[in-house]
């Protein structure tokens, strides 16, 4: 066999191989760098309410920041979407989304507002255009977390018990227990809602792994971490590692925002 029939044997198998990583890659379009933002706006998940942010607003804000909590109303997954796209329309320029823990499903959402730079998902969810999070997150051992759900009516909280130790575990007692009397509830429609875009498949994006999280899976957060193709730092951590990590925190954002 002649050396350019090996050649392009080899080169054959060469692209096939590319193609396949090629095909298996997610299909992302978005920008590597960061692009330079002074606005920074912030969404809560549920347990919680805009407060889970105090110990990273100060922070961002000594950097010169405009910051913003949105005040995630709980009830369902368009009403708490149109409540960030509001905070968003008020944004003079661009704005680094950022959510944790649920709202990461409005970040995936709302995240497709023309003032949106960069996406950061701090413990979050992320799921993909009219994915079923449910069903994705049943493919992990389901965390500790979920066995400590209340339900009055149609309302939904965490008790204390298993706020204490599943979701704010890393916490000073006296600080958790503050954070376990602003808990607010969220509504069972809340849960069904399923996002209708992906704007991470489009725009820059962070990650925060919280690898001691026991409201989320780690590995789940892995995994839509990598599928999302984010920066992606890891800390040792509750679920609330914005309380816990807010340095780390704020410098990921930080990041997202151009100003690292």
């Amino acid at each position: 066999m002649s050396q350019l029939s090996l050649d392009r044997r080899g080169f054959s198998r060469a692209a096939l191989a590319s193609l396949a990583v090629s095909l298996a890659a997610p299909a992302l379009a978005r920008p590597k760098a960061a692009v330079k933002a002074r606005n920074i706006v912030l969404v809560h998940g549920l347990f919680a309410d805009g407060s889970c942010w105090s110990e990273v607003i100060p922070l961002l804000q000594d950097r010169g920041l405009n910051v913003t909590a949105v005040q995630n109303p709980l009830t369902t997954l368009p009403d708490a979407v149109a409540e960030a796209t509001r905070v968003l329309n008020r944004q003079d320029g661009p704005t680094v989304l950022v959510g944790h823990s649920f709202s990461g499903m409005i970040v995936t959402e709302a995240g497709m507002h023309p003032n949106v730079s960069s996406l950061v998902y701090v413990a979050a969810r992320a799921p993909d255009a009219g994915e079923d999070y449910a069903a994705l997150a049943a493919k992990y051992p389901t965390p500790p977390a979920t066995a400590g759900i209340v339900y009055d009516g149609d309302e939904g909280r965490l008790g204390e018990a298993a706020f204490l130790r599943d979701f704010a575990g890393d916490l000073p007692l006296r600080k958790a227990r503050a954070l376990f009397a602003v808990q607010q509830p969220f509504h069972k429609p809340l849960l069904t809602g399923r996002t209708t875009q992906a704007a991470w498949r489009s725009k820059p994006s962070w990650y925060a792994v919280s690898t001691e999280d026991r409201t989320i899976n780690p590995d789940l957060e892995r995994f839509m971490a990598k599928r999302m193709g984010a920066t992606t730092i890891e800390l040792k951590s509750s679920h609330v590692s914005m309380l816990s990590h807010p340095h780390e925190i704020a410098h990921l954002i930080l990041e997202a925002a151009g100003q690292v």
